[in-house]
């Protein structure tokens, strides 16, 4: 029976090398989360804390899922077959199973009443002009009043109480079911959970078709049913070793103030409203680690994670389209938020690179505006190789097409608002940037285009040759 924690991934980074520990003493207050920050786009490393001030008996981890190496080290899967592999996973599903709670090490410890504080958790101020403390990292579990059907999705949590955050749903699945239980009058149960083996993470992150249980999908991810337990207060199932689980409702039809917040796409989510958790009861590891997620300015493990469930989506997406395009790679740039993909294609033939770049951007999310094409000599990870097929392989007029009035990312700011609907309904304009070499080239003419790498590049191993 494999381990269905957060813990086997935190020692699996640390042993190799992916991972700080840091034990001087960090606020996070104010300065833990520029630590590991820094950590991450500076040294490339994921933070554990284990000296966190006014919180002793507290380790928490961050950066944990910043990259597809970090993902791979969690998942159990070759980097190298990341995309290949979660795209031959991503239609398995392994109906979840249930266990007794003594067999659950979230049920170590159990708060309620005037036991909860949510100040009691090492929860960040995270960017400079958050409007307060968040828990960015939890994800509700809640159900379908009319058919049971269980939905899992990540939500941000701005800490307005002892016993109370907000609740940011945008116009999806998790709002659907809200508006089901406001027609009845009733509070919606939750249970929000906070660190948990990063395929269930994954799979919170994604949009299933309506219906479809993501934890069912987790565990085709893992390769094995996800261990549930029952709550003690709400009718819902949670991940039994699972580190924390708030278990409580969101109030019908109240709305508070809530943010600002620095959100995937860099900028502020500004100040607004958004509906009311209530916290009513906890259960939690005896030594419970916190998963303080980082959300804001890339990169960040927010758009580290976005992403990875972008690419698999386009790249299985991809594979419908002309009876399937030669995908090479698809890379979401987390630099930009990920509002910029990259397509990197083998063979294909003239006007396929644009057929590919519309699919990906009419694709299952709506992150993306930008679309490069590349051809397979193009490391689409590179943004230095990206800029130079840009420059040398596009003639604008010809390979750069806009769409204008198009549904775009709802924290696209730049994008307006549509006339009369609310922040979440943005229309704006898609790019398309056809980076590949015309197809219609032949070889001689192609060679014009090709790299100018030194002198036998591809068979000089730097390494012989230092001192």
């Amino acid at each position: 029976m494999s381990d269905q924690s957060i813990r086997a991934m935190l020692a699996n980074l640390e042993q190799q090398g992916e991972m700080i520990r840091f034990t001087k003493e960090v606020d996070p207050l104010t300065d833990m989360s520029a630590v590991e920050w820094k950590a991450l786009n500076e040294m490339g490393q994921a933070s554990l804390f284990a000296n966190i001030k006014g919180y002793p008996n507290w380790q928490a981890c961050s950066q944990i899922l910043a990259d597809r190496r970090k993902w791979a080290i969690g998942l159990g899967i070759d980097e190298d077959n990341l995309l290949t592999e979660l795209a031959k996973r991503f239609n398995i599903r392994l109906e979840p199973e249930l266990v007794a709670a003594t067999a659950a090490p979230v049920k170590e410890v159990v708060k309620s009443g005037d036991e909860i504080d949510l100040f009691d958790y090492p929860s960040l101020m995270t960017s400079e002009k958050d409007g307060g403390r968040y828990f960015a990292s939890g994800i509700a579990v809640i159900k379908d009043p009319d058919t049971g059907v269980r939905n899992i999705s990540v939500h941000r949590q701005h800490i307005t109480g002892t016993d109370k955050t907000g609740f940011i749903m945008v116009p999806r699945q998790a709002r659907r079911i809200y508006n089901k239980y406001c027609e009845r009058g009733h509070a919606m149960p939750v249970a929000m959970i906070y660190g948990t083996h990063p395929a269930i993470f994954y799979a919170s992150s994604f949009t299933l078709p309506y219906g479809q249980d993501e934890l069912a999908m987790a565990g085709g991810m893992m390769g094995e049913p996800v261990r549930l337990v029952k709550c003690d207060t709400v009718d819902l199932e949670v991940p039994a070793e699972a580190e924390i689980i708030i278990e409580g409702e969101v109030l019908p039809g109240v709305i508070e103030p809530e943010g600002p917040f620095g959100e995937v796409t860099g900028t502020y989510a500004g100040a607004g409203e958004s509906e009311v958790f209530v916290a009513k009861h906890i259960t939690q590891r005896q030594d419970a680690i916190f998963y303080a997620l980082h959300c804001g300015m890339p990169v960040t493990e927010a758009q580290a994670t976005m992403a990875i469930g972008i690419e698999v989506a386009t790249k299985t997406h991809l594979s419908n389209v002309e009876g399937g395009i030669d995908l090479l790679d698809v890379r979401a740039v987390t630099a930009a938020g990920d509002m910029m993909l990259v397509l990197k294609l083998g063979d294909h033939h003239p006007g396929q690179a644009k057929t590919a770049l519309m699919a990906a951007l009419s694709g299952p999310y709506l992150h993306p505006k930008i679309g490069i094409a590349v051809d397979r000599d193009v490391d689409a990870n590179d943004l230095r190789q990206v800029a130079w097929a840009m420059t040398t392989r596009v003639h604008a007029e010809n390979d750069v097409t806009l769409l204008p009035n198009t549904r775009v990312f709802a924290l696209d700011n730049i994008s307006p608002v549509a006339s009369g609907m609310g922040s979440f309904a943005r229309v704006g304009t898609k790019w398309m940037i056809d980076a590949t070499i015309p197809a219609h080239l032949n070889e001689e003419e192609r060679s014009h285009f090709e790299p100018a790498m030194p002198k036998n590049f591809k068979n000089v191993n730097l390494e012989d040759y230092l001192p």
